[in-house]
């Protein structure tokens, strides 16, 4: 197995123990341009949940400022939202990783 197969696929991979700090690492210690594409796909990858993030928290504080025996309505589907995206980018690098690794 090549060692820029498995670093690239372990860019992905990261996302179980690593987030995005590992692919920044691959992305400028690598010499090879293929292992750099790959680790900038998956750290921008990696950073999607967290653009989400933000949305959560304004959810979360306005409906704890204006709640009045009411479901909390805008923070159940950001959280919701933050959840399928979290497990979508989750699925797209597992499935990412192991197309590097399994590409001739």
């Amino acid at each position: 197995m090549e060692t820029r197969k498995v670093l690239s696929s372990l860019c992905y991979f990261s996302i179980f123990f690593a987030g995005f700090i590992f692919p920044l690492v691959v992305y400028f210690a690598s010499g090879d341009q293929g292992t750099k594409a790959h680790a900038k796909k998956s750290l921008f990858s990696h950073l999607i949940p967290l653009i989400l993030m933000p949305f959560v928290v304004i959810a979360v504080l306005n409906d704890s400022v204006n709640i009045q025996n009411e479901i909390p309505t805008f923070t159940i589907i950001s959280i919701v939202a933050f959840a399928l995206t979290g497990i979508a980018v989750t699925i797209w690098n597992i499935v990412k990783g192991v197309k590097v690794l399994l590409a001739e």
